[in-house]
């Protein structure tokens, strides 16, 4: 608010200098746009730095939060039949509107014992071929799958790469693309990196108005390419990772709205906008043929992003 408040009170500033410049003759355009053109910079930066601040935000609804509100009868399964069960990702069953569906989703912690208990939800390799397991059943018994995308990131530990988690995202990826059944995903809060790319190949991606996406942290981009972490702000309005940002890239198919001041002002409406646009797609998407909706989403994938040769 402070941010905003002292913008509106710079623009007033300019307004009236404009003003004591007309009135006295003198010609001040060149100057006063400048200052302008710096002061629309600046707003753009804050406001996408506001918009990390409440995908971060303490308070801001996790999976489990939307899970009981949107879902019936949800039954957590567990374990990848491999390795073990990781309590960073989740998934089960349950019920939207009568409909029987698989739900994977990332899962953080709200105290300091649930976070050390998820990791902070960056999945191991164990939690995303637990994924894996869940959608290949899901597709047996032709039942749409719904993500709920939030970690900063896979976990890039030792044992993390010890037991393959490269490669469990990049098999997730591949199968995932393949599944005959609708896929809906949906980006909650950070979608980080290639820990938020295993749970998001899908037919229909959309996020939270105040959700970002991106390939890495403001924080590790601005320590990387700017060679200075504090520059964060600068880093997270250059790599364009706003629900707007994605919308105009073509690479989500919309952004769901949050109550004002955010989902954590009103989870309740939260919830209902996610589930009703749930539905909405679920009967839309249920109508085709499989075979149908495996060809879009691979035609999906190969447009996405913008290059040249």
């Amino acid at each position: 608010m402070n941010d905003e408040f002292n913008s509106k009170e710079l623009k007033d500033k300019i307004d009236e200098l404009r003003s004591l410049a007309s009135a006295s003759g003198i010609d001040l355009s060149g100057e006063l746009k400048g200052i302008e053109d710096k002061l629309k910079g600046y707003s753009k930066t804050e406001n996408v730095w506001r918009r990390v601040g409440l995908a971060r935000h303490p308070m801001r609804p996790y999976a489990m939060d939307y899970i009981v509100r949107i879902f019936s009868d949800f039954i957590e399964l567990h374990g990848d039949r491999c390795f073990g069960d990781d309590p960073a990702i989740i998934g089960g069953l349950g019920f939207l509107e009568g409909r029987a569906v698989t739900i994977l989703a990332n899962q953080k912690g709200r105290t300091l014992k649930e976070n050390v208990f998820r990791n902070h939800g960056m999945g191991n390799p164990e939690g995303y071929r637990k994924a894996l397991r869940l959608a290949k059943e899901a597709e047996k018994f032709h039942r749409p799958i719904i993500t709920f995308v939030d970690t900063t990131g896979a976990y890039p530990g030792l044992g993390a790469e010890e037991r393959g988690i490269g490669e469990a995202i990049a098999r997730n990826l591949r199968d995932f693309s393949q599944l005959q059944i609708p896929i809906i995903c949906v980006i909650i809060g950070e979608g980080g990196s290639g820990g938020a790319l295993g749970l998001c190949v899908g037919d229909k991606i959309y996020m939270l108005e105040n959700a970002i996406y991106s390939v890495i942290s403001p924080e590790g981009c601005a320590s990387i390419l700017l060679h200075d972490s504090s520059k964060a702000k600068d880093a997270a309005a250059m790599l364009r990772i706003t629900s707007a940002d994605l919308l105009e890239f073509n690479l989500v198919n919309g952004v769901i709205p949050e109550p004002e001041g955010g989902a954590h002002a009103n989870v309740e409406e939260t919830a209902g906008n996610i589930k009703e646009l749930l539905v909405r797609e679920l009967n839309d998407l249920c109508r085709h043929r499989p075979e149908v909706v495996v060809r879009y989403r691979n035609q999906k994938i190969r447009t996405m992003g913008i290059w040249s040769e």
